[in-house]
């Protein structure tokens, strides 16, 4: 039988082709998926966050499966087997805490998935992971330097109180360190004559500003290691009649960390007089970054740093697009 050279080599091209372009949803052009994986979306910022991933992932055309939960260590533990069962590509998680994430970290490594902590880092391990943190201690020592330079400007010594998060929560630990930084060696300024603990709950948050301010009515000076807890301090300056604008007689210096839209309404009304700002949207970019780059074999730092920025009267309408307590008020 007489072969048709020209018919076979056309052929042979044909299935040249097939075979280096594979179709839409076979193997090679997988789209990826990555998991979600936050312990709560009991807060503004967590939401932000949450909102601020999700953005950034239909951004680049990659799939998200999420899991919540709800501040039980075990249940995210089992939500982030459940992720590696369903062999993602990458796993984002905000866990409970700097220790309980770990088992799930080496679960991650095990099975070869990168996986990436959200605004919270774990505590020191060889388990490998990336960690997208604001720089605690620098924004809230620049928010509170901030804030002496404003005490300054009366020309008299102010009786400060900070109110703390919970100190089992390394943001937290930051916070507190970065106020005390900002006022080593501006003793005559500011003398911190109250640390209320908060452990991050309102009702803890209210009791001890109330007893403070009555303890030491003087109290002219507040920093608060979250505008999560601000609601708590305005009602307690409201009931000692101590709630007034800044350049009212009696105003209270006030700065917070977070950047929530309760702190943009209160910098708006002129109550606060500054807040940290954690830049959620750079956050929420590292993160799915970080997954990408080790996917693809790239060299990424175990921590990446937040820089944030403060906002405050003077920057407001230059600062609040980038703010993401502003966006969400919108």
């Amino acid at each position: 039988m007489k072969i048709n050279v020209r018919y076979l080599s056309l052929l042979l091209l044909a299935v040249l082709f097939c075979s280096c372009n594979k179709p839409e949803g076979s193997a090679s052009n997988k789209k990826q998926t990555i998991g979600v994986a936050f312990e709560t979306l009991q807060t503004e910022y967590w939401v932000a966050g949450f909102e601020a991933i999700k953005a950034e992932l239909k951004k680049r055309d990659i799939n998200m499966v999420e899991a919540i939960a709800d501040q039980d260590a075990s249940r995210q533990l089992q939500q982030v087997k459940i992720f590696i069962a369903r062999h993602v590509d990458g796993i984002i998680m905000v866990p409970k805490d700097a220790k309980t994430c770990i088992p799930m970290i080496r679960a991650a490594n095990e099975a070869k998935i990168p996986i990436v902590l959200f605004n919270r880092p774990s505590d020191k391990t060889d388990a490998q992971s990336t960690a997208i943190v604001a720089d605690n201690v620098k924004l809230s020592r620049d928010t509170v330097t901030y804030m002496i330079e404003q005490a300054k400007k009366d020309g008299r010594k102010h009786k400060a109180m900070v109110v703390l998060g919970d100190l089992g929560d390394i943001n937290a630990i930051g916070r507190r360190d970065g106020f005390d930084q900002a006022i080593k060696g501006h003793e005559d300024i500011v003398d911190v004559v109250a640390r209320v603990p908060s452990e991050w709950n309102q009702e803890k948050a209210q009791a001890g500003v109330v007893n403070a301010l009555q303890a030491n009515p003087q109290i002219d000076f507040i920093f608060t290691s979250s505008d999560f807890l601000l609601p708590s301090i305005t009602s307690a300056l409201k009931a000692s009649g101590r709630y007034k604008k800044s350049g009212e007689e009696g105003h209270v210096i006030l700065g917070g960390f977070d950047g929530d839209s309760t702190a943009y309404q209160m910098l708006r009304d002129k109550y606060l007089d500054a807040t940290g700002v954690q830049d959620v949207y750079f956050e929420a970019q590292a993160s799915v970054q970080a997954v990408l780059d080790k996917l693809a074999g790239k060299p990424v730092d175990e921590l990446i740093l937040d820089p944030g920025f403060v906002i405050h009267q003077s920057n407001l309408t230059e600062m609040s697009p980038r703010m993401w307590g502003a966006n969400v008020k919108k």
